[in-house]
């Protein structure tokens, strides 16, 4: 049974304030007309802009060329879906039933 969006706020221990938007970016597009494409394209902004800025911060003596290539490792998909995974967030995906069975919850595609 897919665990409520409450138990993943306590994992996160964050509270969302709108909840329809975390249900939305948890929904794939097989699952639903109303998906996460669009907020995915936001998020990604988002994460490359946090971990752009916190690098900027924490490394003043390095070039450009190299924090974006530091960014570039730290946003890749394959770190992004295993901090998904260590978030648990295959538990709370929404699916559809194709996705499902095709092992869609683990996809590191899904996962980022």
């Amino acid at each position: 049974m897919q665990n409520t969006f409450s138990s993943l706020s306590t994992l996160l221990a964050y509270t969302f304030k709108n909840p329809s938007l975390l249900e939305q970016a948890l929904t794939h597009r097989s699952a639903h007309p109303v998906h996460n494409e669009r907020l995915e394209f936001i998020g990604d902004s988002l994460v490359n802009l946090i971990i752009g800025e916190a690098l900027y911060h924490a490394h003043p003596e390095q070039s450009e060329g190299e924090l974006s290539r530091w960014r570039a490792a730290l946003v890749q998909r394959e770190t992004l879906a295993e901090i998904g995974l260590e978030w648990r967030l295959n538990q709370y995906m929404i699916l559809g039933p194709g996705e499902k069975k095709t092992g869609g919850q683990n996809r590191p595609s899904n996962l980022a």
